[in-house]
């Protein structure tokens, strides 16, 4: 996965969406909030508190709001990218730079930084211990390369890919999802690193 050590490297590595994400650094940078880069993509922080980050994908780019959750949100422009997973973080996607409307986003981000000024944030929750499902402990038994590769991983990659085949309904589907993520972990690849 690529990583950018600037914020101007993201900028010419997203060619497709740098309009947009050009447009949306410039309302930010209106503000008190200080730019960075986190995760390879820029975020921008108070006081060393995460408030908004901007990313890129194919089909748009848009703003992420690390507390999201507490804004009012009237436009109906804020959505949450992974239901059930992310509880605080709520982005806004654009397709093209001529829908955004400059006031309206300036808007949210002091309505962010006021947010963040208040102390008001959802922190992460303590996880409960690593649970391996069934269908990957066999396969872990079938490849020992598997099981090392593994055991090599992260705490967060571990459980995302023990989350993945365990939330499967059926047979089947645990059994090709186990098919996808099996070059994965031997590559040392994590199911959601293209998000990070």
């Amino acid at each position: 996965m690529y990583m950018a050590k600037s914020v101007e490297e993201y900028l010419e590595h997203h060619v497709e969406q740098k309009e947009i994400l050009e447009t949306l650094r410039e309302i930010i940078l209106q503000t008190e909030l200080e730019e960075t880069v986190k995760w390879g993509a820029p975020t921008y922080v108070l006081d060393g508190k995460h408030v908004v980050g901007l990313g890129a994908f194919k089909a748009y780019a848009g703003l992420w709001f690390h507390q999201g959750v507490f804004l009012k949100d009237e436009a109906g422009v804020l959505m949450n990218a992974q239901e059930g997973k992310t509880k605080a973080m709520r982005q806004w996607r654009f397709q093209s730079k001529e829908v955004i409307d400059k006031k309206l986003v300036k808007a949210y981000v002091l309505e962010a930084i006021e947010n963040q000024r208040q102390g008001r944030e959802i922190l992460p929750e303590k996880k409960k211990p690593l649970e391996i499902p069934p269908e990957l402990q066999e396969a872990f038994k079938q490849n020992a390369s598997l099981a090392t590769a593994f055991e090599q991983l992260n705490l967060t990659k571990k459980r995302e890919f023990a989350e993945y085949i365990a939330e499967a309904k059926r047979a089947a589907t645990k059994a090709k999802r186990l098919e996808k993520i099996t070059p994965m972990i031997l590559e040392g690849v994590g199911l959601n690193d293209k998000y990070r």
